[in-house]
């Protein structure tokens, strides 16, 4: 099993990139990783680390490959509390959703008992061209809140 399961949720594929990315400098770190996109409930283990990685669109609204988890876990409620996780958002603050998407999942998996390790990191895409900039500077803080944990 890997040590990080990385999970994007991306209309665009802008989220798949930065999980791409961040999967790789945890590899880099020493991590083992394994990077799904647009997974289902039963393809994630239920304990370790998850990294989600998502943008919103639409008002506020999860990526299309991202739902189907999310109605799993809304429905099924799913014991994760030997899960921790970390969150990053990606989306636009010309709308009042900005990142509307990371926070219903980041709701979801914590109604399931699911912990957080550190903030949230919400990048304004109208601030970054390269979201992976900001979100591997997020990571290298990440990564130490992980070995503490």
């Amino acid at each position: 099993m890997a040590d990080i399961t990385l999970i994007s949720g991306s209309t665009l594929g802008g989220a798949e990139y930065v999980a791409e990315h961040l999967a790789e400098k945890l590899e880099d770190a020493g991590f083992s990783t394994e990077t799904l996109h647009g997974p289902l409930l039963e393809d994630l283990p239920s304990d370790g680390v998850w990294l989600l990685i998502t943008s919103t669109h639409g008002a506020g609204d999860i990526p299309d490959n991202l739902q189907p988890l999310y109605d799993e876990l809304q429905e099924q409620q799913p014991d994760l509390s030997n899960v921790r996780f970390g969150a990053v958002g990606i989306g636009s603050r010309e709308y009042d959703t900005f990142c509307g998407a990371i926070e219903k999942v980041e709701a979801a998996v914590t109604s399931c008992g699911a912990k957080q390790l550190g903030e949230t990191l919400k990048i304004n895409i109208l601030d970054h061209d390269i979201p992976e900039d900001p979100a591997e500077i997020w990571l290298a803080d990440w990564k130490n809140l992980l070995k503490n944990a």
